[in-house]
């Protein structure tokens, strides 16, 4: 009888050396075979389930995304009011789950893929937006009309300081961004 269950064990599993391989080596110069190597499978399966390289990478930054969604629909759950929502959006971004040096690795090259990749660039276009949206809807009540130049602000110091702490490497990097965004956050909405 065949196991009708593996295909999404394998696929998670080729999505989580894909991130290790990326951390490990700092760029997308991995193999397929390298990564299948690090899930325990052959090449062929890999490519059997994602067909090339590119996919395996796309399918590693979704789940990448879908776990930065989870922290923050779980962060916003629990905050009260358009300010302790704002800050919930921030807190989740540079939060343990996104700051490890395999995701920060993982985001240096999706950013350069999206430069030459048309699905890898659609899917930073829908982090983009859905960031941009989660901090416009709590800081239209706050500052009126000044909230899309502010929204754009905030999202560009969150993914400047993203990159440019973990960069740096250093155990505190989220926790000191987090603290920068938020203080930033305070000027926009005392202005």
């Amino acid at each position: 009888m065949p196991k009708l269950g593996m295909e999404p064990i394998r696929r998670a599993a080729l999505v989580k050396a894909t991130i290790a391989e990326i951390g490990r080596t700092g760029s997308l110069e991995v193999t397929v075979s390298q990564i299948a190597k690090r899930a325990g499978m052959s090449s062929a399966l890999a490519h059997h389930y994602f067909g090339s390289k590119e996919q395996i990478f796309l399918a590693a930054m979704r789940h990448v995304l879908t776990v930065y969604g989870a922290e923050v629909r779980g962060a916003l759950l629990m905050a009260e009011g358009p300010r302790a929502r704002l800050a919930a959006v921030i807190r989740a971004g540079f939060g343990p789950a996104n700051f490890r040096p395999e995701v920060i690795a993982a985001w240096l090259n999706f950013y350069v893929l999206a430069r030459t990749s048309a699905d890898a660039g659609r899917l930073l276009a829908v982090y983009q937006g859905r960031l941009r949206s989660n901090l416009l809807h709590d800081l239209r009540p706050l500052i009126g009309a000044r909230a899309p130049d502010a929204a754009d602000r905030i999202a560009g110091l969150i993914d400047g300081l993203y990159l440019h702490k973990g960069l740096c490497l250093r155990p505190d990097g989220g926790q000191d961004a987090t603290r920068l965004v938020l203080h930033a956050l305070d000027l926009e909405l005392a202005a």
